[in-house]
């Protein structure tokens, strides 16, 4: 816990100080003195009302002066040599602090997956299997986005060296591609880190070039980017039943086309980073510009154009208040209004001395980041689980969602007052979190501003001049922006993914019916991972980061195993998929996703939830800890030894 006391003087303390999360500095005091009255009334932080910070404890204006006077006294004593008192709490105490921290009581179950982020933190790093020679694995990553560097930095602490193929010219994946206006994250920066690489965010929601950057500085300080082949597209996977390995068939950028060989293959991909653009009659006669917004062209400015935007979710919720002040007019076209959360610090820049604390006092970064991930996680799923007993199902799907429902309704009246026929058009009709809940980031301000219009008719028609809608209305447009989503369900498109007896991928799911044991594997394609794969997305809210790393130590464990068992092949057992896939389904079926009327990217046209996870963060941390190889079929090499890597 940050043993080596740090040198700072007086001013700069008690400026820091004055700009501490109580809650987060109430832990460090705890831990560095072990004296419980810090975690006792009157020092007990009251629960967060929201995603707000919660910087001052929602203590009285006294408490909160006790305690930063004697946070001041305790880091003095710190520095001056005093040894941390409860430098590494056991699993049970640490949920105690944890409760505490928030103002709410966290189960008991949370306490191994909390020590386990604090111990990684305290130690550098957290347990990896290790192969004695890894040299005789050979493993093809296809894509160099999160999911790609999370698994080569966890295969190279294992001793395996893999193979990444990148069809950009840059890692990053979605970071990279997406460009437009507003670009950045909804989940908090320190949350939306990797548990290894910390990072001084400048702001407390990163925008698009800063994560870039940060995904970058993974790349380069772990080494994994000498390992990516830019501008190299995957073609196809074809699993040889003869020798137990895949043929991966790449193509770069100059059209040069290549095969190699590989014990296992790992996609990367993402589900979100294949665009979908509706199919509206006319739009090849329109003279102006149209892309999707992932497709943003560099450089291009909107200023004093008539611009139309197609979509009104999470993208566009970014793009509209970027853009509003700079065009000439915009138009927003909504096929359905979004619940929308307010926002205490969206684009609020961290100020230095909060900085200072998360580099100078033990501590403090780990437990600002532990905190915010309760926050953002497991602690909203009880608002998402249907009680078949609530009298109100057209509204709400149990009590807690109907108080979320209350509030939300109260923001919006709120933002919108004033403004009727922009308030009959945003109140939602549906269940909170029955979409992705987004962040204010602006949105009702930019809806109010002269030049804006919000239609929620139907788009009918493009033409050469701009768009009609289905009530006859014609806008005219310089610039139609497609804020229409990706095609998520459609998993590993277009990739021909093959493996035994030479059944595709596309043959088993369809396009839009993907299922993989623990959404990372499937039968009858051996030695293959899909990450970000089937019912991985954080419906519930959350950072893909931390089920980014949960895949990629449950993908080292399975190529460690390869090694350990002298065996060839890896192949989940059809009866384990299958019944993973029942308990999916049955838990979807229990959560607000599958609530009568909901109409979602989640859901394919069958009804079944493709996309989301139904299980609570803990339980997929659970699920993906150990790999059990009974749950596989582990075949013998019919042919050889494993390929070496770079074979």
């Amino acid at each position: 816990m940050g043993t080596q006391p740090q040198t700072f003087d007086e001013a700069t303390l008690r400026e820091a100080i004055e700009s501490a999360n109580l809650p987060t500095l109430l832990m460090v005091m705890f831990q560095l003195t072990g004296d419980r009255r810090w975690i006792a009334e009157p020092y007990r932080p009251k629960r967060a009302k929201g995603m707000s910070d919660n910087d001052t404890g929602g203590f009285a204006p006294e408490i909160q002066d006790e305690v930063r006077a004697a946070a001041y006294d305790i880091l003095q004593e710190w520095r001056g040599g005093r040894p941390v008192a409860v430098p590494l709490p056991d699993d049970e105490m640490l949920v105690e602090l944890i409760a505490t921290c928030v103002g709410e009581e966290v189960p008991s179950e949370f306490g191994p997956m909390f020590a386990e982020d604090m111990r990684a933190s305290l130690e550098g790093d957290r347990p990896h299997p290790h192969v004695e020679d890894g040299a005789v694995l050979s493993v093809i990553i296809v894509g160099a986005g999160i999911s790609g560097l999370a698994a080569a930095v966890e295969l190279n602490a294992a001793g395996i060296r893999a193979t990444i193929f990148e069809k950009n010219p840059d890692v990053g994946g979605t970071w990279w591609e997406n460009r437009y206006p507003g670009c950045g994250v909804d989940t908090p920066s320190h949350v939306y880190s990797l548990s290894y690489q910390p990072r001084r965010w400048s702001t407390y929601y990163g925008k698009r070039d800063e994560v870039l950057d940060y995904v970058r500085d993974v790349a380069r300080k772990t080494g994994v980017v000498d390992q990516v082949q830019f501008e190299t597209a995957v073609e196809s996977a074809v699993w040889d039943e003869g020798t137990q390995r895949w043929t991966v068939t790449t193509r770069t950028a100059e059209g040069v086309v290549s095969e190699h060989v590989a014990n296992v293959v790992i996609t990367a991909v993402g589900q979100l980073n294949r665009p979908a653009v509706p199919a509206i009659p006319g739009a090849e006669t329109f003279t102006g510009r149209q892309f999707h917004s992932a497709e943003w062209p560099e450089g291009f400015d909107v200023a004093g154009l008539r611009v139309g935007v197609v979509g009104s979710g999470a993208s566009a919720m970014q793009i509209v208040p970027a853009v509003a002040d700079r065009v000439s007019s915009l138009t927003v076209f909504q096929r359905s209004p979004q619940w929308i959360a307010p926002s205490f610090n969206y684009s609020s820049p961290v100020p230095e001395p909060v900085h200072w604390l998360m580099d100078n006092v033990p501590n403090y970064r780990l437990w600002y980041r532990l905190r915010l991930s309760w926050l953002i996680n497991d602690r909203l799923y009880p608002s998402l689980e249907i009680d078949p007993a609530w009298p109100h199902p057209e509204r709400s799907i149990n009590a807690h969602n109907d108080g979320h429902r209350r509030a939300l309704t109260r923001y919006i009246q709120e933002e919108l007052a004033g403004r009727d026929d922009l308030l009959e058009k945003s109140l939602p009709t549906y269940p909170p979190f029955g979409k992705r809940m987004l962040i204010d980031n602006g949105w009702y301000a930019a809806l109010r501003k002269e030049g804006v219009e919000l239609v929620t008719d139907g788009v009918a028609s493009i033409d050469e001049t701009g768009l009609t809608t289905t009530a006859g209305q014609h806008v005219e447009l310089d610039v139609i922006v497609y804020a229409t989503g990706f095609e998520a369900k459609k998993m590993l498109y277009p990739m021909d993914i093959r493996g035994r007896d030479g059944v595709s991928i596309r043959e088993r799911w369809g396009d839009e019916d993907a299922k993989a044991y623990l959404g990372l594997t499937v039968p009858d394609f051996p030695n293959l991972m899909v990450m970000y794969g089937p019912n991985l997305n954080l419906g519930h809210g959350g950072s893909y980061m931390f089920a980014g790393e949960c895949q990629a130590r449950y993908i080292a464990q399975m190529c460690a195993l390869l090694t350990e068992r002298h065996v060839a092949s890896f192949e989940v057992r059809r009866d384990v998929h299958d019944d993973y896939n029942q308990r999916v389904d049955a838990q979807h079926a229990r959560m607000i996703w599958s609530h009568r009327g909901m109409d979602t990217w989640y859901r394919n046209s069958a009804g079944r939830i493709v996309t989301n996870s139904p299980w609570r963060v803990v339980d997929y941390w659970n699920m993906t800890r150990t790999v059990n190889p009974d749950d596989f079929v582990l075949a013998p090499a019919a042919e050889g030894e494993l390929v070496e890597a770079g074979s």
